[in-house]
């Protein structure tokens, strides 16, 4: 059986901070060999190898499937009791992952404060992290409309002094569950409908929700993850454009709104 308690799954298309999130990883970890990182190569190998340790395990796809692909080959030769995912460019603080698998409830998707990183410099922006986000339908205009989650300050406001709080939205750049959360609820994240790239976080929270579990943000330990001022390459590989990306929206928005209006909104509006 095996004795690893966190696997840390990272999607990875030809960004080379690749290599600093895996460092980051590495050098904050409490586990010890408990811990393993799985590196998705999509499609393309990284010009700089990547680290050579044997808490570091590399998949490489020989044909591009997209970051909702590269997460669910990932997870699936994954041996930890928890697995988290985190984009190829972040970085964490110190004993993130021993945080995340003494608190990590059964039924709950749990993810971390979240600073705002700059790549070049390696440091947190002198920016208020997010603690807690709401879930909202965004009007992108052009008749585009999509959910999203917005900084929700008067609820980590008024729970601030509680080191784990529930929330309505996540950024999917980073969340832990446990293994067998992700086997009996979440299943794999579809490609159909949704695209390769876009509203894993929405499809994640909303089965977990219909199962009965949680959304939490966890304030005692912390992750940055580049500000969107600087370039993004989720794209990279994909192809994809705005018009996929619009028709993805509007599929979650489809299958999910009526459950948001319906049940969610006055469950959340009574409790949160």
């Amino acid at each position: 059986m095996s004795n690893i308690k966190l696997s840390v799954v990272i999607p990875s298309y030809a960004d080379p901070l690749i290599h600093k999130t895996i460092d980051s990883l590495l050098e904050n970890s409490q586990l010890g060999d408990q811990l393993e990182i799985i590196v998705v190569l999509d499609g393309r190998w990284t010009e700089i190898p990547i680290k050579d340790d044997k808490r570091v395990r590399i998949v490489h796809l020989s044909k591009n499937r997209g970051m909702r692909g590269g997460i669910n080959a990932g997870v699936a030769i994954s041996r930890g009791e928890f697995i988290m995912r985190t984009d190829e460019h972040c970085k964490y603080s110190k004993g993130f992952d021993k945080i995340l698998v003494e608190s990590c409830q059964p039924n709950w998707i749990m993810t971390l404060k979240r600073y705002f990183l700059d790549p070049i410099r390696w440091e947190f922006m002198d920016i208020p992290p997010i603690e807690c986000e709401k879930l909202v339908i965004q009007d992108c205009g052009n008749g585009v409309r999509k959910f999203s989650g917005r900084k929700w300050d008067s609820r980590a406001e008024r729970l601030k002094n509680e080191s784990i709080i529930e929330g309505e939205a996540m950024q999917g750049s980073m969340w832990c569950m446990s293994h067998s959360w992700w086997d009996n609820v979440i299943g794999e994240l579809e490609t159909n409908g949704y695209g390769p790239l876009i509203q894993d976080s929405v499809e994640m929270c909303m089965k977990t929700w219909k199962a009965g579990g949680k959304l939490m943000w966890n304030k005692t330990a912390h992750y940055g993850h580049k500000h969107r001022s600087f370039p993004r390459l989720h794209n990279n590989g994909t192809q994809e454009n705005p018009a996929n990306c619009d028709a993805g929206y509007k599929y979650a928005l489809d299958l999910w709104e009526d459950y948001y209006k319906n049940e969610l909104l006055p469950k959340w509006n009574q409790t949160l």
